[in-house]
């Protein structure tokens, strides 16, 4: 098994206590990629997921020694993880928040089929981006909770646990969020048999800058296993049928380089921390 998707175990917390920086550095490279993916779907850019990625993987070091065994593990990191992200008012969405409608007036505004060499490689990366731009479409915590649900798998009292919710409310408000996004999809998104075609939006993103033919975000990173995603979670709940577009999306590890200057960068950083107190 990976490194990267074995489950947190209590003799790697330990030393992580005891201020070893090598296991701050595993612990970081076990967490990394279930972060990074959860702070993709919240905050719908690469670059805006990579920063929160560092911050959120340094909280948990830092609060780590507070931890109390009062929940799980891995629920007391998503719980760090979800706050931090519900909450971010930096990130490019936050500041220019989206809503079913706009998006809706904006799908409308241009449909012309590509004539381009290309369009089924930019196709596919529209396609990525574009179902990342969806969920920004959501509130931020039916958005986590449509992304625990439906990518992470979470059932309801886990997902619940970490959202500070009753199950009862959270399988409720799942509900509401699966439905808001059907309904878009089924009218906006071909593969919802909606009206809308990536071929016949590619023109006009690169024309706004949406989308950069010479820089494929999402192509050119690397993607990980799904259980990463869902390693310490059960599934329990039954996707509906539009809902598999999202349950078949990959998984993202960061790429190597970026990887290993977190995991440098986030361990350094904790044990000047550390060391100053």
């Amino acid at each position: 098994m990976d490194k990267q998707t074995q489950p947190l175990s209590p003799a790697l917390i330990k030393e992580v206590l005891a201020h070893k920086p090598q296991a701050a550095a595993e612990l970081v490279q076990q967490l990394q990629t279930p972060v990074f993916n959860l702070a993709l779907r919240m905050l719908g850019s690469v670059a805006d997921a990579e920063d929160a990625t560092q911050e959120i993987l340094l909280l948990v070091l830092e609060k780590l020694p507070g931890f109390r065994g009062e929940s799980a593990l891995t629920t007391w990191v998503y719980r760090l993880a979800v706050n931090r992200l519900i909450d971010e008012k930096r990130s490019m969405f936050a500041t220019h928040p989206l809503s079913f409608e706009a998006y809706a007036q904006d799908i409308q505004a241009f449909q012309k089929e590509s004539q381009r060499e290309d369009k089924q490689i930019l196709a596919r990366e529209l396609k990525l981006s574009c179902t990342n731009v969806m969920l920004q479409c959501l509130k931020p915590q039916d958005r986590c909770i449509f992304i625990l649900g439906t990518m992470f798998k979470a059932d309801s009292r886990q997902a619940a646990e970490i959202l500070n919710l009753t199950p009862e409310a959270y399988r409720q408000r799942l509900s509401r969020a699966r439905r808001k996004m059907a309904d878009f999809m089924s009218q906006y998104c071909y593969l919802a048999s909606g009206g809308c075609r990536c071929t016949c939006r590619i023109d006009f993103a690169i024309g706004t800058r949406r989308l950069d033919p010479d820089n494929l975000e999402y192509s050119k990173l690397p993607t990980a296993e799904p259980q990463v995603l869902h390693q310490h979670l059960e599934a329990m709940e039954k996707i509906e049928e539009h809902m598999t577009v999202f349950d078949t999306l990959s998984a993202y590890a960061l790429p190597e380089e970026k990887r290993q200057t977190l995991q440098d960068v986030v361990a350094s950083v904790w044990m000047e921390k550390v060391c100053q107190n």
